[in-house]
């Protein structure tokens, strides 16, 4: 296909309208971005009440009224000329820049290439002031409250060309709602009313962030967060980031705001990501609104038409606070720190009849579902728990009372619940998970605490606790204390090729720091001579093969910075207890007293719950109890 020729003209200067319209194309993308700087403008006058009009998806008509401190008569045709704005006067306000809007060009953009009106009234005016068209307009009396209202409409009008590239009635409502969303869920302490052809679609009134971010992100999102609030020098972030039980198959849950301004920034975006990678499977996305407060001097809004993307000053520093902070908030996961289920199941969710419980791990592809294993206990020798298994009530019944006692509605119930004998009674604090009654089907504890029944996935709750304690075992040696490793009395041998020989041969060094001794017999055969303590009960021949493997694909130095927990959550995955391993009931009661003291011990590895919580009164549905 041939190209254009160009047409050669002599260098001139454009006329103002022209210059309007080229700089509309940058600013006045689509209706939305015409809702969101219109919707600025209105939060940067000080407006607590916004109205939001629209008609055909904001391509007939986008009118937003806010009560604002309102625009001056004399000042009206200078809100719609070109590089005319209130909000900064230097250079120095610019590099510190406080406010949403600032530009100076988007009203003159939009009168560029679409009808424009605005109403204006100051609280010292008698009534009210219009002025129609562009600056150039005559501005006139006019009727309407304290406030602004600005009318655009028949976006495109005097553009066809562009207005061909605009999607469906449907879709450019869409995308204005979701501008909407995103400003209406910074700002709780503004009133918002959202209306399309005439029909009143959201309605948020002033309130707090918790209540604001439930009605705009749902319940599920209000029933499965974690409240962050941190400071560290000029920065503080605070929010909700969302249990990783709550993550969802798409990003339209991520919300992320610099001084209080939407943004869509790469580095945040990771450093959030980074604070995840140990609870979250890697096709899952987790849902947050977090806000990043700082010095409007250490970040740069102007590096983009729409603002959308920042620059920070420091861009390590703000990265490594934001994932420390999310991070922190995210160990604080266990049963004892949230003091809640991540995942709680009501009982209108609960089949009665017909519901398969059983979750085989080849199905979700966490690990195959292994034959009927008797291998020694997972947990350490000389533990309370550590006993054979035994039929019946494991525990003395002598103090049964304090930590399910409830006289006022269970009296019966007092003396048929086990707890530990100890010389005096827990508090109900002190046993969140509370204790095992039975196993099912070789895969689910089933526990009894102070809400009602408990059930855990064993497999997934020993693989987060042996994954956390490799972690942790592995930073100790930053501190210069050794990895505990366990030497086999025999080796375990087995046949190589030459890569996995070669593989053991050339990264001694690294294999030491993870806590293997593998060593070249022949040319074709390996010996394991010592494995990290943590993971003495396991195929020391199948650990050794997932080591070296990593170490070969990544290389020695990437794989003990980089792809460490992708190696580690490996080892923890083959060494945890495995579905049909029969406990006992002490070895289930220690799984759950480990549990309530690990970190992120909500979700394994992969991000699935570990444990969920079926209260007493879904369970009296169920058999229609009070009813």
């Amino acid at each position: 296909m041939n190209a254009p020729v160009p047409t050669h003209r002599p260098i001139q200067q454009l006329n103002d309208q022209l210059i309007s319209q080229i700089a509309a194309g940058e600013v006045v993308e689509r209706p939305s971005a015409v809702v969101k700087e219109l919707l600025e403008n209105a939060l940067d006058a000080g407006a607590t009440q916004i109205t939001i009009r629209l008609e055909e998806g904001g391509v007939k008509r986008i009118a937003i009224t806010d009560n604002g401190r309102g625009i001056a008569p004399e000042q009206l045709p200078l809100a719609l000329s070109r590089h005319a704005t209130s909000k900064i006067a230097s250079l120095t306000d610019l590099e510190n820049v406080a406010t949403l809007g600032f530009r100076g060009e988007a009203l003159a953009s939009i009168a560029s290439v679409a009808a424009v009106s605005i109403t204006s009234r100051t609280a010292d005016a008698p009534h009210a002031w219009e002025i129609v068209g562009s600056h150039l307009g005559t501005v006139a009396p006019s009727s309407g409250p304290c406030g602004t209202t600005i009318d655009v409409q028949d976006l495109y009008f005097n553009t066809p060309a562009r207005r061909k590239f605009l999607k469906s009635e449907q879709t450019e409502y869409g995308h204005c709602a979701e501008v909407v969303r995103r400003i209406a869920l910074a700002r709780p302490d503004v009133s918002f009313s959202l209306t399309h052809n005439g029909r009143t679609i959201d309605h948020w009134n002033v309130c707090e962030m918790a209540r604001r971010s439930a009605q705009i992100l749902g319940s599920d999102f209000a029933e499965a967060r974690l409240n962050i609030d941190e400071a560290a020098g000029p920065l503080r972030l605070h929010g909700y980031a969302g249990l990783p039980t709550a993550s969802k198959a798409r990003a339209d849950g991520q919300f992320f705001y610099v001084n209080g301004r939407y943004v869509r920034d790469k580095l945040l975006v990771h450093a959030v990501r980074a604070a995840y990678q140990d609870v979250l499977h890697g096709d899952r996305f987790p849902s947050y609104v977090l806000a990043l407060d700082l010095d409007p001097a250490l970040v740069d809004v102007n590096v983009h038409p729409s603002k959308i993307e920042v620059r920070f000053r420091d861009s390590r520093a703000v990265h490594q606070f934001v994932f420390h902070a999310v991070q922190r908030a995210l160990a604080a996961t266990s049963a004892t720190a949230h003091g809640s289920v991540p995942a709680p199941i009501t009982a209108a969710e609960i089949t009665p009849s017909g519901t398969d419980w059983r979750r085989p791990h080849e199905q979700t592809g966490f690990g195959a579902q292994l034959a009927p294993s008797f291998s020694p206990s997972p947990f350490p020798p000389g533990s309370r728990w550590d006993a054979p298994a035994t039929q019946g009530v494991a525990q003395s019944t002598a103090n049964y009372g304090a930590l399910f006692a409830d006289s006022a509605q269970r009296p019966a119930s007092a003396a048929a619940m086990p707890m530990p004998a100890t010389s005096t009674a827990p508090s109900n604090d002190d046993f969140p998970l509370g204790f095992a009654l039975a196993q099912l089907h070789g895969i689910y504890i089933l526990a009894q605490n102070t809400k009602g029944l408990v059930l855990v996935d064993m497999h997934a709750a020993h693989e987060r606790i042996l994954y956390e304690q490799l972690k942790n075992a592995l930073d100790a040696q930053v501190d210069g204390q050794d990895m505990q490793v366990q030497s086999l009395l025999i080796p375990v041998t087995f046949f190589a090729d030459a890569i996995e020989v070669a593989t053991a041969t050339d990264h001694q060094e690294t294999l030491k720091a993870l806590g293997f001794d593998i060593a070249a017999l022949s040319p074709t055969t390996l010996a394991v001579r010592a494995v990290p303590t943590l993971l003495k009960n396991a195929d020391a021949q199948t650990l050794a093969r997932d080591v070296l493997r990593d170490v070969r694909e990544f290389g020695g130095s990437r794989v003990l910075i980089e792809r460490r927990n992708e190696l580690l959550g490996t080892l923890a995955c083959h060494t945890a207890v495995r579905a049909n391993r029969i406990l006992a009931t002490q070895e289930m009661n220690a799984l759950l007293r480990q549990m309530e003291h690990t970190e992120r011990a909500d979700q394994c590895n992969h991000g699935r719950p570990t444990w969920v919580q079926l209260d007493i009164s879904a369970l009296d549905k169920l058999f229609l109890r009070g009813q």
